[in-house]
């Protein structure tokens, strides 16, 4: 069996690094690379890799859309609930995406959740808000299973969101927490959203 069980471990955290098969080390002090060089899948406003918003959700349509990609039923915590998604995974068994299902048998989002990938103004997973350069005005506060996290616009693409963590943050839950502490959130999600998006949600 493959690593991706390690995902059902994980089935409520946001935080894929420290619990997915995506998680890579630096083969000298054991610690945990918080972001990355190599690019598995560029996320732009029209597309993910080869997925756009006409691509089928099923697995053949998926596979045909990245190539050396395989796919596998898992459940996954979004913003308000859990659910069934299909998972992306490159040769080495590195979970890469999430696709989430909408209507009409196309694809209604899709989570980047490995640093091996980069937005569309270069964000990569692992970065902080200072980093990327997001602006607070852009962000808002998360709810539910995503409490305690940003939620922010990626600069100039309207479907793109990161989602953003904020090491140790106690709240309060209901607003953006100050600036500095914003400042050091860490990239844990990029978040596609077809523009087509209106028919098939």
């Amino acid at each position: 069996m493959r690593t991706r069980a390690a995902g059902f471990a994980c089935l409520l955290a946001l935080t894929g690094a420290a619990c997915t098969p995506t998680s890579d080390f630096d083969g000298t002090s054991g610690r945990l690379v918080r972001t990355s060089d190599l690019t598995l899948v560029q996320i732009t406003e029209d597309n993910v890799g080869g997925i756009t918003g006409e691509t089928p959700y099923s697995s053949k349509a998926i596979e045909a859309a990245l190539p050396g990609f395989t796919t596998e039923g898992i459940q996954t915590a979004e913003e308000n609930t859990t659910e069934w998604a299909l998972a992306a995974f490159n040769s080495d068994g590195f979970q890469v995406l999430q696709i989430f299902k909408g209507k009409n048998g196309k694809i209604r989002a899709v989570h980047g959740v490995t640093h091996h990938l980069q937005g569309p103004n270069g964000e990569r997973i692992g970065m902080t808000f200072g980093e990327v350069g997001t602006a607070r005005t852009d962000c808002r506060v998360g709810k539910n299973l995503w409490r305690g996290m940003a939620i922010c616009k990626s600069e100039g693409h309207s479907n793109v969101e990161l989602v953003y963590a904020i090491p140790g943050y106690q709240g309060p839950f209901d607003r953006l927490p100050v600036s500095n502490e914003l400042f050091d959130a860490e990239l844990q999600r990029i978040l596609w959203t077809p523009k087509t998006s209106g028919v098939n949600s």
